[in-house]
C-alpha cells in the first residue's frame, strides 16, 4: 500500500522522469471510463447507452472525471458534468482535462444535482481524492447526502469523497460507493474501516507510475492474502510423524470458561499440529476429558504442576487466556509462561490481567509472542492515548514495538503488526464472526501454526485467513464450533488453493 502523501511523491517522480502529468491523467480517466462502461452494461442489459452524472472537483480528481466524461460520451452514453467551482478557475492538468469535455458544465448545486440524480444510471464521484484532510461541508456535504440517498450506484475515483485516504476515517460526511477505481496501489483508507466499507469493490489499475518510485514510497503494509505466506507454509514430508508436526499446549481456564479451552485446542489440531494437549484445572478434568477424544487432557492442580507438565521441549507452542479470568493469578501464570521463552499466544483474560501495566508484560517477553486483543482489550492494555489521531495500523505498530510481540488487533479490519513495523490488514469484514468463541478458535489456530514452525507474523496472518474462509464455509448462523468443523476443507485448499 502507498499512503496518499507518498503517492503524490510518486506522481512527481514519474513526471520528473519524463511522463507528462496529462498522460497520467488521461490513463486514469480511461480506467474510470472502462469501469463505468462495465457497470453500465451490467445495469442496462439492453445494450443502450446509460445516463451518467459526473461530479467533478476543482483538482486533479476532477480532471480524471472530465477525461472519463469525454470517453463515456464518445462511447454513446448520455453524460452530465457538475463542477465544484468555476471552469475558468481550473489550472494545470485539470484545466487540460476539462478541455477534453465539449459538453456543458453545470455548477455543483444540491437542487440541480437532485434533478440529474433522478435520471442517472451511474454517478461518478470525482470530487476529492485520497488526499482529503478536511471535513466536507456546505454545498458539497449537501450533494454527498443527496447522492447517498439516491438509488443510483456510485463509482468513486481514487477514494470516495469524504474519506481520508491515510486513515479510512470519514471527514464530515462521505460518499457511499458501490465501487472505487484507484491507481497502481491501494491506500490505507481503502482497507481500514469505515473507508473499506464505503469504497465498495476496489478496482486497482496501472497508469504507468515509475516502478522505482513506487517501491521507494511503499509502506511496510500489505493486504493479508495467501501469496504473502505460501513460502512460510511447511512442506509436506512423507516421513513426518506427529512430533514433527509440532505439539501445541492450551493452558485452559476453569469453569465457566471450559468451552473456550476446548475450542482453542480443537482449532490447534485443525491447524495441523501433530499433537495438542489441554492443561486444565483438576475440577474440570472429567468434563474436558469426556468432551475431547483427539486432545490429550492433563489435570494441573497449580502453577507448579503446570510447570512440571511443560517440562518437555517437544511441547513447542503455548496458548493461554481463553476462559481465564482477568485476575492476579492469571497474570502470574502468564508471567511464568513467558519466562519459558517458547512461542506463546496470549488472549482474552491473559491480556486484560495486565490492564494499565503493559510495561510488566513487555519486560517479561523473552520469546516469540502473539497478542490477540479486540479493541476493548487493546484499550485496557495499551490505553487510549492518541487513539483519536492514530490509525489502527499506527496503534498496532506502536503496541508491537512496546512489547516486542506480534500484535493482532481484531475487528472488521484486522491489523497484524510486528515489532519491526511490518503490518498487514485483513479487511474482509464478516459480521457472522461476531459470536462467542470465535476469538478462542483464532488463538488456537495461531498456536497450532506456531507449533508447526511458522514464525509469529506468518502464523497470525495464515490463522486469520483460515478463520475467515472457515466462516464462509460455515455460512450464516454459525457458532464457534462450526468454524472448527469447517477448517479441514480450508486446509485442504492450502497451499494449492486460496486461503
Amino acid at each position: 500500500m502507498v499512503a496518499p502523501a507518498r503517492m503524490a511523491a510518486v506522481d512527481r517522480a514519474t513526471i520528473a522522469a519524463g511522463t507528462p502529468g496529462v498522460v497520467l491523467m488521461d490513463r486514469a480517466g480511461a480506467a474510470v471510463a472502462e469501469a463505468a462502461c462495465a457497470a453500465l452494461c451490467e445495469r442496462r442489459r439492453d445494450g443502450t447507452g446509460g445516463d451518467v452524472l459526473v461530479l467533478a472537483g476543482p483538482g486533479n480528481n476532477g480532471g480524471d472525471g472530465f477525461v472519463a466524461a469525454a470517453r463515456l460520451a464518445r462511447a454513446g452514453h448520455r453524460v452530465q458534468v457538475a463542477l465544484l467551482g468555476a471552469r475558468a478557475s481550473l489550472s494545470g492538468d485539470a484545466a487540460w482535462a476539462a478541455q477534453q469535455w465539449s459538453g456543458p458544465v453545470m455548477a455543483l448545486d444540491a437542487d440541480a444535482t437532485l434533478a440529474a440524480l433522478d435520471r442517472a444510471d451511474l454517478v461518478i464521484d470525482a470530487l476529492f481524492g485520497a488526499g482529503l484532510s478536511r471535513p466536507l461541508d456546505g454545498v458539497v456535504a449537501a450533494v454527498v447526502r443527496a447522492v447517498n440517498a439516491s438509488a443510483a450506484p456510485v463509482l468513486a475515483v481514487d477514494m470516495p469523497s469524504g474519506i481520508d485516504g491515510a486513515t479510512g476515517r470519514v471527514r464530515g460526511v462521505a460518499v457511499e460507493a458501490a465501487a472505487t477505481v484507484t491507481f497502481e496501489r491501494p491506500k490505507p483508507g481503502h482497507r481500514l474501516f469505515p473507508g473499506a466499507r464505503l469504497a465498495g469493490r476496489l478496482i486497482c489499475r496501472p497508469i504507468g507510475l515509475d516502478p522505482a518510485a513506487l517501491a521507494a514510497e511503499a509502506e511496510p503494509l500489505a493486504d493479508n492474502h495467501a501469496d504473502l505466506w505460501r513460502a512460510a507454509w511447511p512442506a509436506a514430508d512423507p516421513t513426518d510423524h506427529k512430533y514433527a508436526q509440532g505439539h501445541a499446549v492450551v493452558v485452559g481456564g476453569a469453569a465457566p470458561g471450559l468451552g473456550a479451552g476446548r475450542l482453542a485446542a480443537l482449532a490447534a489440531l485443525r491447524a495441523g499440529a501433530g499433537l495438542v494437549s489441554l492443561a486444565t484445572p483438576e475440577d474440570g478434568y472429567a468434563i474436558q476429558a469426556a468432551a475431547l477424544a483427539e486432545v490429550m487432557v492433563a489435570p494441573v492442580a497449580d502453577d507448579a504442576a503446570l510447570e512440571a507438565f511443560l517440562d518437555d521441549p517437544r511441547k513447542a507452542a503455548l496458548v493461554f487466556g481463553p476462559g481465564a479470568p482477568a485476575d492476579a493469578a492469571t497474570r502470574g501464570r502468564a508471567l511464568r509462561l513467558l519466562a519459558l521463552g517458547r512461542p506463546l499466544v496470549l488472549d482474552a483474560g491473559a491480556l486484560t490481567a495486565f490492564a494499565g501495566d503493559v510495561g510488566a508484560l513487555a519486560r517479561a517477553v523473552c520469546g516469540p509472542l502473539v497478542l490477540t486483543p479486540h479493541e476493548g482489550e487493546f484499550g485496557r492494555l495499551f490505553g487510549a492515548d492518541g487513539a483519536a489521531e492514530a490509525t489502527k495500523v499506527d496503534r498496532a505498530r506502536t503496541a508491537a514495538a512496546r512489547t516486542g510481540a506480534v500484535v493482532l488487533l481484531k475487528g472488521a479490519d484486522t491489523v497484524i503488526a510486528g515489532p519491526d513495523g511490518v503490518a498487514v490488514v485483513d479487511s474482509e469484514a464478516l459480521p457472522r464472526l461476531a459470536t462467542a468463541g470465535s476469538g478462542d478458535v483464532l488463538a488456537g489456530l495461531i498456536a497450532g501454526l506456531l507449533a508447526r514452525g511458522l514464525a509469529p507474523m506468518a502464523a497470525a496472518g495464515v490463522a486469520v485467513r483460515m478463520q475467515r474462509l472457515a466462516a464462509h464455509r460455515a455460512g450464516h448462523g454459525l457458532i464457534a464450533g462450526d468454524l472448527v468443523d469447517a477448517l479441514p476443507g480450508v486446509r485442504q485448499g492450502w497451499p494449492g488453493g486460496p486461503i
